[in-house]
């Protein structure tokens, strides 16, 4: 049975194949302007790229039915496309590999689809052309099993992931812990005054980076007499369980002790569980509670201390 959340995205993921379908001209009778099918060519290119392989490992990677992929093999080795010779581990299986015919076939078919693919995303600019790489990326991470899992650099912020940052941070205090907007506006007003006044060799802002897409961040302020603050620490959940939490608060942890700090401070709220379990890990300790109405919400919050001078290495 499909509830109404469900259905909706069905219809929304069906529309927007159709769309893609459309957009990508895969519904023409020649694909890429070459006499090919979309079946034939999406063969030729798998040949071109593995260079040597199986028809058994065509059609696991690709999900073809192998009946139907012995009739695309067929088709190409009748026009010159495809040659097969007798795997020298098993007899039973056959080595596949473009012929020279099928090599310039091949690129031809890469050439074009490099010129189609740029023509479809010139018109956007630099921010629109990542934003639909990430978004792609991200489909493919959460529906592809197979998916590479990319690594997770963390980097300084750049121009224009503040805003994203407040964003980021309003809607999943949100939707996962039921905040008002004041603490949206909370964490612009303390987001703003960084932007506007930090100072560099004292105060900082990085993002967890996983091919241009920000999976968390955090930022150290100064809060005078020699004490640094970590604030706003973040994560998205897709990002969760990969220790992206962990590697932003090393880095601020480690900012901190090479500016000179001699005491890392900051405050959250007990319910944010995973967060807590990340402090006390990096070697800060519960020093005060106290209630609170904020935010909508009544909580209990924390003020957790680190003696910077004490430390051996750095949390990493």
């Amino acid at each position: 049975m499909i509830d109404a959340g469900n259905e909706t995205g069905v219809a929304g993921i069906r529309a927007f194949n159709r769309f893609y379908t459309r957009l990508l001209g895969a519904l023409n009778e020649g694909l890429l302007r070459s006499p090919h099918s979309l079946p034939e060519s999406r063969l030729i290119y798998e040949l071109g790229s593995r260079g040597r392989t199986t028809a058994t490992e065509l059609a696991a990677d690709l999900g073809m039915d192998p009946g139907y992929l012995s009739r695309l093999l067929r088709t190409l080795r009748d026009a010159g496309l495809v040659d097969s010779t007798a795997n020298p581990v098993d007899g039973r299986a056959q080595i596949l590999a473009l012929t020279p015919r099928g090599v310039a076939a091949f690129r031809s078919l890469d050439q074009a689809s490099r010129e189609e693919v740029s023509a479809l995303i010139a018109p956007l600019g630099a921010r629109e052309r990542t934003d639909v790489l990430n978004a792609m990326r991200t489909i493919r991470r959460l529906l592809d099993p197979a998916a590479p899992e990319r690594p997770v650099a963390v980097r300084p912020f750049r121009i224009g992931e503040i805003g994203h940052i407040i964003s980021r941070h309003g809607t999943l205090y949100h939707e996962e812990h039921g905040w008002d907007g004041t603490f949206e506006g909370f964490v612009a007003e303390i987001a703003g005054a960084f932007a506007i006044r930090h100072d560099p060799l004292r105060e900082g802002c990085w993002v967890a980076d996983r091919d241009g897409e920000v999976l968390g961040s955090v930022f150290v302020v100064d809060a005078g007499e020699g004490i640094a603050k970590l604030r706003m620490l973040y994560v998205e959940p897709a990002a969760r369980g990969l220790g992206v939490g962990r590697k932003l608060v090393g880095q601020a942890i480690g900012f901190a002790r090479e500016a000179g700090y001699r005491r890392m401070t900051l405050w959250t709220n007990d319910i944010l569980q995973s967060a807590r379990h990340i402090y006390e890990t990096a070697g800060f300790r519960l020093v005060a509670e106290e209630r609170h109405r904020s935010f909508g919400q009544d909580l209990v919050g924390q003020n957790w201390d680190l003696d910077l001078r004490s430390m051996v290495g750095t949390v990493t």
